[in-house]
C-alpha cells in the first residue's frame, strides 16, 4: 500500500464554518474521513494534515520529497504568493496534485494565479471536497503507471 500525504494550508481546519457558500458544509473531520475512505478504496494509505504555518508546510513538503511520497496539496492562500512553498515543491520526487475545493479562476482576481501549479503534476479544482477524491484517483493512476513502466 502506497503512502500519500494530503496537505492543507491556512484556514482549512475551519471548513464547515468558513464561507459555507464557497467551501460547503463539510467539516475538516469530514474531509479527513473522505480522503481516508477514498484512499482505502485505491489501496493508498492516506495521511491528512493541516497547518496555518508556512514553515511547517515546508517541513512536510521536504519530508515528502525525502521519502518519495506522493502529495495531494491544497495550499489555500499559500497558492497565490508562497515562492518558498513553490521552491520546496520543485524538489518533489513523486506525483504532486494541487487541489482546491472552489474554482480559483472563477473567484476574485488575486486568486487566479497559482505559484505552485507550474511544479505540480496537475491541478484539480472546483468540485468541492470531491476534488480530493479525484486527486487521490489521479495519484493512484500515476503510481500504477510508474509501477508498470518499472516492470517492463
Amino acid at each position: 500500500m502506497n503512502r500519500v500525504l494530503v496537505l492543507n494550508g491556512p484556514n482549512l481546519r475551519r471548513l464547515g464554518t468558513r464561507e459555507p457558500d464557497v467551501y460547503g458544509a463539510a467539516t475538516f473531520d469530514d474531509l479527513v474521513a473522505l480522503c481516508r475512505d477514498a484512499g482505502r478504496g485505491l489501496d493508498l494509505s492516506v495521511e491528512v494534515r493541516q497547518t496555518d504555518d508556512e514553515a511547517e508546510m515546508l517541513r512536510w513538503v521536504h519530508e515528502a520529497a525525502d521519502e518519495r511520497l506522493p502529495v495531494v496539496l491544497n495550499p489555500a492562500a499559500f497558492t497565490h504568493y508562497s515562492y518558498a512553498l513553490r521552491d520546496a515543491l520543485a524538489q518533489r520526487t513523486a506525483p504532486l496534485v494541487e487541489v482546491h475545493i472552489s474554482n480559483p479562476a472563477a473567484r476574485e482576481e488575486f486568486r487566479h494565479n497559482s505559484v505552485v501549479a507550474g511544479v505540480a503534476t496537475g491541478t484539480i479544482a472546483g468540485f468541492g471536497t470531491m476534488s480530493y477524491v479525484l486527486a487521490l484517483q489521479a495519484v493512484a493512476e500515476l503510481l500504477a503507471e510508474e509501477s508498470a513502466a518499472a516492470g517492463r
